[in-house]
């Protein structure tokens, strides 16, 4: 049945500069609905450009449904809403019985990809899985009664999130990736019909034999338990020399690290909660340098890590501290800027007016999402999940002062104190 509570909300994407939305043909396919069916092509044009500028926020992903926030160039923000048909119940059965029968298509999609044979196979099932013509039905606070520059806008936007997770289109049509996951391996589990004729029924094990035989079975192995502390990799310091062009220390170091990610990966899957997690994104190539450089390597590696991830020594160590604080979340509000909601940032002035007296109240000036004390060294800045990440000027330098919390004046509280339990001495 179609869960109609289950949403997935995608963070606000920073613009798209001069690449084109959609890389994949099921994004593209999604952008050619909106362009075919779209009555106004300047409409259209109108939400590439805003999508292209970083106009709209996060994406809200439901059966049936995507919405969000979207600013005009004068920074008017109006809610848009997409609206795709879900498949039936019926349709859904046979989309999943297809699915069972190639195992193939599940490992695609798993993999994050949608192979056109995929949506042939399901097309040939009845199932038509990527909207067609007039498909994409258009809602916007604007009050346009076809699509306009803002649900042309989100489209745009949904083309590159579905180009990153083709889940994300199965969820519009009703079905979200855990939902569809366990279902499909409740159907792989189940056995298999027997025809009812002489010959079959003679086959097979005699049922009450099979039962008296569950006693000798071994039980299933209980879930291991969780060492006490990340393995340690075997040492290479040996007597023979390292092969040319390879650093053992940088090696050693690299092994180590791998054995504190399997150890942290495999403390939460053994959480009770872990199967209703969202699956984390893989990080880019500067992030996870920024996370291996947390580990505190020694300089030559720290050295390496910087130029790896286009950092120079000091961008890096700022980039280590933000990442102490809160992973890809705090990196993004150390690097990137993009502009807030008028909503959030009316909720954010309220905040802050009610924490204070008149007199005593702090000047701020705002730029995006940077909120600058004036005259002070104090700053805030909203990340794209609502919440606010205190900052201090440190060398002529914004550096991070605590991890984030939901309430502005907390944080500011947080970046005009004590930095006490900074982990940039670490």
């Amino acid at each position: 049945m179609t869960d109609r509570n289950e949403e997935r909300t995608f963070a606000a994407l920073p613009p798209a500069g001069g690449r084109g939305f959609a890389q994949t043909w099921w994004g593209q396919a999604w952008l050619k609905a909106l362009e075919d069916a779209a009555l106004d092509s300047e409409q259209v044009k109108t939400g590439r450009r805003l999508a292209r500028a970083g106009a709209v926020g996060a994406v809200s992903v439901r059966p049936g449904r995507i919405t969000a926030m979207v600013q005009d160039r004068d920074r008017t923000a109006h809610r848009a809403d997409v609206l795709l048909q879900e498949l039936s119940e019926e349709q859904w059965d046979r989309f999943l019985d297809m699915a069972v029968e190639r195992a193939g298509h599940i490992a695609a999609l798993l993999d994050r990809d949608m192979p056109p044979h995929l949506v042939e196979d399901a097309a040939a099932a009845g199932v038509e899985l990527l909207p067609g013509l007039g498909d994409l039905e258009a809602e916007c606070g604007c009050g346009a009664w076809d699509h306009c520059g803002h649900t042309a806008a989100l489209c745009y936007q949904m083309a590159r999130l579905l180009d990153q997770d083709p889940f994300a289109l199965l969820l519009m049509r009703g079905r979200g990736e855990r939902a569809l996951l366990d279902e499909l391996q409740v159907r792989s589990s189940a056995p298999a019909e027997v025809p009812d004729t002489p010959d079959a029924r003679q086959t097979g094990v005699d049922a009450a034999e099979a039962f008296a035989a569950g006693d000798i079975l071994p039980p299933l192995p209980a879930v291991p338990e969780l060492p006490e502390e990340p393995g340690q990799p075997p040492s290479l310091d040996t007597e023979a020399a390292p092969a040319p062009g390879l650093d053992p220390d940088a090696v050693e170091f690299l092994a180590t690290a791998a054995a504190g990610e399997a150890y942290r990966l495999l403390a939460e899957a053994l959480d009770s909660g872990h199967g209703q997690q969202a699956v984390e994104a893989e990080p880019t190539l500067a992030e996870d340098a920024v996370r291996l450089a947390a580990g505190s390597p020694e300089q030559a590696i720290a050295q390496r890590l910087a130029v790896g991830s286009g950092r120079d020594r000091e961008e890096l160590r700022l980039a280590v501290c933000a990442w102490r604080y809160g992973g890809v979340a705090a990196l993004s509000a150390l690097e990137d800027e993009w502009p807030v909601e008028t909503e959030s940032l009316a909720r954010a002035r309220a905040a802050l007016e009610s924490a204070w007296d008149e007199d005593e109240r702090p000047r701020l000036r705002v730029s995006r999402n940077r909120w600058t004390a004036v005259g002070g060294s104090a700053q805030l800045r909203l990340g794209r999940d609502g919440r606010w990440w205190p900052y201090r000027k440190e060398r002529g330098r914004w550096a991070p002062a605590g991890p984030a919390v939901r309430d502005p004046a907390t944080a500011l509280a947080t970046a005009a104190g004590d930095l006490s339990g900074d982990p940039m001495s670490g």
